[in-house]
């Protein structure tokens, strides 16, 4: 099925291109990972000026929305930007806070960019692990994926398989952008079930938080913390130290539970399904990115007197990433319109694995260049890695999709 968004919507998509364009996302990106959120914040009041967050908040409390196809809009040019911050986790809250009196009192504040809100996610089923070493090679413990303290160098262990680095490995430093790219390590966004033993020494460097403890994304910029228990949406009572996340930029915090009781029934199902749809319009955006830079990257490059983008193998390797996305797309479209769970979920394991596999491909064609830290294209490689598993792995959408609820 074809969708095509009216001119409305168009205009609102290239008016937040043009505006994050000028705002040269990546030096924000930079200084938001190191925790200077000053520039960020200046770029979300602009977003907030522009209706983005207020399209998630009921017109009823002091916003547009709901407008889901809006906010897909909206989102896959934040994705294409990069734009850093808790976005996903902000229009997550505004569903989550439409019940209940003392919940709706905070949601103006939401809409007009007053308030910065994040949420933790639901612990993923499937999420991998990764093994830490000392700088002998010697396995130290283990933590979750996207989350290893920076010093420590670390390699997947995917499905119960793990290597140690060695002379001859290519497992990458926990501080550089991106791993290799057939070690998909997501950035799980919240802790996983597999941890060291309680009993066990914690070596040093790896996560003293146990497994239960919440993770959300940027829980030290955020002015709002919300935290889902049996008994309802309840504000946190505070946040734990940064971890460090394979996106920099994806600055993961646990959160302390305890604190005042907003409304006992937050619509969780539906705020959830919201932030998939939210985050699998993110990881497009980040793909089409992604995508034109590296046509522009092989147009540039030469070898053997001619642009390496003239050779027949890179022309199929990009095409193939092209096909994935714009299939990718009216799904996306699609669920957005009907808002199913079941819909909502093949829209994100499809757009996340599009936009990963042009991730793989990106940094194949841009050669050792891609690996640094200091090259823009690392900002967006490593932000498809994460997405990828952020709000609902690969597996975990496919079973959706599969049991059809």
């Amino acid at each position: 099925m074809r969708f095509l968004l009216d001119a409305e919507q168009r205009a609102f998509a290239a008016s937040l291109d043009a505006m994050l364009t000028a705002a040269r996302t990546p030096a924000v990106i930079r200084s938001w990972s190191a925790g200077h959120h000053g520039a960020g914040r200046a770029l979300w009041s602009r977003l907030a000026d522009a209706g983005v967050f207020a399209l998630a908040v009921p017109e009823a409390d002091g916003g547009l929305g709901p407008r889901p196809v809006e906010l897909v809009v909206a989102f896959l040019e934040l994705g294409r930007h990069a734009v850093p911050g808790p976005l996903v986790e902000t229009v997550t809250a505004a569903t989550l806070l439409s019940t209940g009196d003392r919940a709706r009192e905070l949601l103006p504040a939401l809409a007009s960019g007053r308030t910065t809100a994040t949420v933790a996610p639901p612990a993923p089923t499937d999420a991998p692990t990764i093994t830490l070493y000392d700088d002998t090679g010697t396995g130290t413990g283990t933590a979750p994926a996207g989350h290893a303290p920076a010093p420590d160098l670390y390699t997947p262990a995917l499905e119960g398989n793990s290597s140690t680095p060695g002379a001859n490995s290519s497992t990458p430093d926990a501080n550089s952008s991106t791993p290799d790219a057939n070690s998909p390590t997501p950035d799980a966004n919240s802790p996983t079930p597999e941890a060291p033993e309680a009993n066990s020494p914690t070596p040093e460097g790896t996560l003293p938080a146990p497994e239960s403890t919440p993770l959300a994304l940027d829980g030290d910029a955020a002015s709002l913390r919300l935290v889902v228990d049996a008994e309802g949406l309840r504000l946190a009572s505070g946040h734990g130290p940064v971890r460090v996340s394979l996106d920099p930029a994806r600055r993961l915090t646990p959160l302390t539970p305890g604190g005042e009781l907003l409304t006992e029934r937050p619509p969780v199902e539906e705020a959830f399904a919201l932030a998939r749809l939210a985050t699998a319009a993110q990881a497009l955006g980040v793909g089409l990115a992604l995508l034109d830079r590296t046509v522009a990257h092989v147009r540039r490059r030469t070898q053997f007197g001619v642009p390496i983008g003239s050779f027949q193998a890179v022309k199929h390797r990009l095409a193939d990433a092209k096909i994935a996305l714009e299939f990718a797309r009216p799904l996306l479209l699609g669920a957005a319109l009907t808002r199913d769970p079941v819909d909502i979920a093949a829209a994100k394991v499809t757009a996340c694995e599009a936009a990963y596999g042009t991730a793989k491909a990106a940094l194949q064609l841009h050669g050792a260049i891609g690996y640094t830290a200091e090259y823009d294209l690392s900002l967006w490689l490593t932000k498809a890695i994460a997405l990828r598993s952020a709000w609902g792995t690969p597996r975990e959408c496919r079973e959706v999709v599969v049991r059809g609820r």
